[in-house]
């Protein structure tokens, strides 16, 4: 620990202002405790100004275009002509005038909070680094810094413009053309998005399918839609090289491929920054990815992290769902409740929507259980074949025969993740299977698919 001098004296500093950090360093201020928030991006995090937020609402738009589109042979007939203007403006208007952050920084004021703007880093377990301001945090410090787009190491990357997540859901006109580098999450909801506008889509994914967390049966569904609506797919293959021409930017592939297009998006995950955080002054490896937490998110005795930068899931849900545990553990003593991972649910909003529960069917084989599993063609069942244009879909079920419960599931199709609930419950609880073969399904639904899946374990 470093002299400092002109220490100030508070109860807690919460480093990382997103949803999840403001979830704890908001209610410690209201309960009367000297807080110290910092963020040193826009408070709220990554979800409601580039993530979740606008990039659903791009999602709803681009749909109402492919909803439009189905017209054809079952309605009438429909001229589409996509225009992105509206879909831009209002984005600029839910990120609150134009990505400003005052709203948010006087909610946090007005609870007692204090606002430091600027990046944080430890100067031993009880203080915190801001510029020329050093913190001593009586009672404890809460991580939440989130995450950031991972850029990776190709030769001439950092040479072109390229866009993350950021710029496009900042754009006020989409490109004519453009490569995609990543088939996550991410990657996949935005160049469904763009190609729907009109732009001309190549997708690049390193690993043999497109969501490569997803289940096999997921991806090849997602590639065949990608296929009918005329976005390129690259899957095992990487890029190998970047460099701009006058036209925009070509990327050379593994396989010997040449791609080019106006723009680049670059989608390939996320990182952390634990040695620009200075960790390794609590103790923690700052070489690490993520910060390691207990079932009470502890990272030491006076020390919490939340969010994605403890890398147990890297979903918004799942950082609200943390911080109520570490506030309950601040606010308790160790009393509260702890984190249990076994039933994170997690929605891809493409068309057709992905959501997943619980293990895949390859990590409960990695898992060493006996399994059991079951796989339902949503266009086979009764709302899929009334649903017609636009019901592709699958349902999966993987299940503990030894135990007779479900330890996973997919629910990929219209409202996949609506449907993904009741399996959500049904892993969370380990329902036993007998009961949910009893369970009386609601017809014609999507949602009684299962009790069709059911059948077959």
């Amino acid at each position: 620990m470093s002299e400092q001098p002109n220490i100030e004296h508070v109860d807690y500093v919460v480093i990382g202002l997103g949803v999840a950090g403001e979830s704890i360093a908001g209610p410690l201020a209201e309960s009367g405790a000297r807080v110290v928030g910092v963020e040193a991006g826009l408070v709220g995090g990554e979800c409601p100004y580039w993530g979740c937020i606008p990039s659903k609402m791009m999602i709803r738009a681009a749909n109402t275009l492919a909803e439009a589109r189905r017209v054809d042979g079952m309605a009438g007939t429909a001229t589409v002509t996509p225009d992105w203007a509206p879909v831009a403006a209002r984005i600029r208007e839910q990120a609150t005038d134009n990505w400003n952050d005052q709203v948010a920084v006087d909610r946090f004021e007005g609870k007692g909070g204090i606002f430091v703007r600027g990046r944080a880093h430890f100067d031993g377990p009880e203080r915190v680094v801001v510029g020329d301001r050093v913190f001593h945090a009586k009672l404890g410090i809460v991580i939440a810094t989130g995450t950031m787009p991972a850029v990776p190491p190709i030769p001439g990357l950092d040479q072109v413009d390229y866009w993350t997540n950021h710029e496009i859901i900042e754009a006020e006109e989409l490109p004519e053309s453009i490569i995609v580098l990543g088939a996550g999450a991410i990657g996949s909801e935005l160049s469904q998005v763009m190609a729907r506008f009109g732009t001309r889509v190549a997708i690049v994914e390193a690993q043999d399918q497109l969501l490569p967390l997803e289940e096999p049966e997921s991806g090849a569904l997602l590639r065949t839609t990608f296929d009918a609506e005329g976005i390129v797919v690259h899957t095992g293959v990487a890029a190998s090289s970047v460099h701009a021409d006058d036209d925009g930017v070509v990327v050379e592939l593994t396989d010997g491929t040449e791609l080019r297009a106006e723009r680049l998006l670059v989608a390939t995950g996320r990182r952390t920054d634990l040695a620009g955080l200075r960790v390794d002054t609590i103790g923690v490896v700052s070489s690490q990815r993520f910060v390691p937490v207990d079932e009470h998110m502890r990272v030491t005795d006076r020390v919490w992290a939340v969010g994605d930068i403890t890398g147990k899931a890297l979903f918004t849900h799942v950082g609200m769902y943390q911080a109520a545990i570490a506030l309950a553990d601040i606010t308790t003593g160790g009393r509260g409740p702890v984190a249990d991972y076994g039933s994170v649910p997690r929605v891809t909003f493409t068309d057709p929507e992905v959501g997943s529960v619980g293990l895949s069917e390859a990590a409960a084989k990695e898992a060493g259980i006996n399994l059991s599993t079951a796989v339902v063609e949503v266009p086979g069942t009764a709302r899929g074949w009334l649903h017609a244009s636009g019901n592709e879909g699958v349902i999966k079920l993987v299940a503990d025969a030894d135990r007779g419960v479900l330890v996973g599931a997919t629910s990929a199709g219209p409202h996949g993740g609506e449907v993904l609930s009741i399996l959500t419950l049904a892993v969370h609880e380990a329902t036993p299977i007998s009961r949910l073969r009893s369970m009386i399904y609601a017809y014609p639904t999507f949602h009684k698919g299962i009790e069709d899946a059911l059948r077959q374990l």
